[in-house]
């Protein structure tokens, strides 16, 4: 971690956010070499998949099942055979399963996070940790309230990727000196879009597309990149300034699909971000690239590139046990952790990149920059 005064007093605020090794026998008692029974809540597209991931690893079973539709539970219980189904996540949480994954829309993420830390569940939630400021702060509550016994990770894959992890210490070494410069790009295809449900369904069902539900395109999915940018830094932006619009899409909702970013950093460090999200896919790029004094190193789910070298392009670096799924390596690491007693608390961090995010889209939003110091005092648009 670096010294910056702005992350000592993250740190100091949010305490216990390490990782922390806990006796088997304390974590999981008599059921150590038991699979761990987790409960999906949220059986929606992501919830389904990734749970499917969760299913493949020997030492987990999907043993719950959660949703409000009949039709998903219907869905993934074809998946799932012989797993308990629930309408009301309540329940689900009263019942014996030793985790939950947390895959339900974003604005109601801090409600469930919440009702699961007081279930004394180990847990694995989607990102973002919550669409507004309001939502992170009751997360940060509620994650200063958990069992120390408990792992909580939080689905930013890319901090548990093998190749991420090995440029993060890259970079560290001082592989590539002092970091002048950073970008970063989320430029992709479109959204799945749910169709044949009521009108009355609609926001809930396409959730993505609408920015009280999802955080808006840059919270929900370019919180990524943030991410990425957090952890390498070792600290958040104190500024962002953004623009962004709707240049192609014209349904459904009214997030963004193309924005730009430019953050600043305590220390005078600029980082820029693009985001373009079109149903064409003639252009994709989604990475980070981190521009040194003596050479650069570039992130993508595809590996890593290190610039060393004038006008000389370096092979992506790809480790052979992820094969670009970090998704894999976040869901196997969180089974393994909460199995083994190696126990985090990734809800702080969390919520730091989100809120990075939030306050990147309340610039886009006032067409004014947006400081850090303005998140705090809750000097933000309505």
């Amino acid at each position: 971690m670096d010294n910056q005064n702005s992350r000592r007093d993250f740190v100091k605020k949010y305490a216990g956010t390490g990782l922390m090794i806990l006796s088997p026998q304390i974590v999981r008692g008599s059921q150590n070499n038991s699979a761990l029974t987790v409960g999906l809540l949220g059986a929606g597209r992501r919830g389904t998949a990734i749970s499917g991931i969760f299913a493949k690893n020997e030492f987990a079973r999907i043993a719950a099942l959660c949703d409000i539709y009949q039709d998903q539970i219907d869905a993934a219980s074809k998946i799932f055979s012989g797993a308990k189904t629930f309408t009301n996540y309540k329940d689900l949480l009263a019942s014996d399963v030793d985790a939950v994954y947390i895959a339900t829309p974003p604005f109601l993420h801090p409600e469930h996070f919440e009702a699961a830390v007081a279930s004394r569940k180990h847990i694995f939630c989607e990102k973002p940790a919550g669409v507004d400021v309001a939502g992170c702060k009751r997360v940060i509550a509620a994650a200063r309230k958990a069992d120390k016994t408990k792992r909580i990770s939080f689905d930013y894959q890319q901090r548990y990727g093998v190749d991420y992890n090995t440029a993060y210490d890259m970079v560290k070494a001082g592989k590539i000196g002092k970091v002048a410069m950073i970008r970063s790009a989320w430029i992709s295809g479109g959204l799945p879009l749910r169709t044949g449900h009521a009108a009355n369904e609609e926001k809930i069902r396409n959730w993505l597309y609408y920015p009280e539900y999802s955080g808006d395109i840059i919270v929900e999915q370019n919180c990524h990149n943030i991410d990425v940018v957090n952890w390498f830094q070792g600290t958040h932006p104190v500024k962002a300034c953004g623009y962004g619009n709707r240049a192609i899409r014209k349904t459904p909702g009214n997030i963004m699909d193309s924005l730009g970013v430019t953050f600043e950093f305590a220390d005078g460090t600029v980082y820029s971000h693009t985001g373009g999200q079109f149903d064409i896919r003639l252009f994709e790029d989604v990475s980070e690239t981190f521009i040194g004094e003596k050479g650069t190193i570039r992130t993508s789910r595809q590996g890593y590139q290190y610039y060393s070298k004038p006008r000389v392009a370096p092979e992506t670096v790809q480790s052979p046990s992820s094969k670009g799924d970090i998704t894999k390596d976040a869901v196997d690491k969180f089974i393994a952790g909460a199995r083994t007693g190696q126990i985090e608390n990734a809800a702080f961090w969390a919520v730091e990149s989100s809120l990075t995010a939030i306050m990147a889209r309340e610039s886009i939003k006032s067409g004014k920059p947006m400081t850090w110091e303005d998140l705090k005092a809750g000097n933000i648009s309505a």
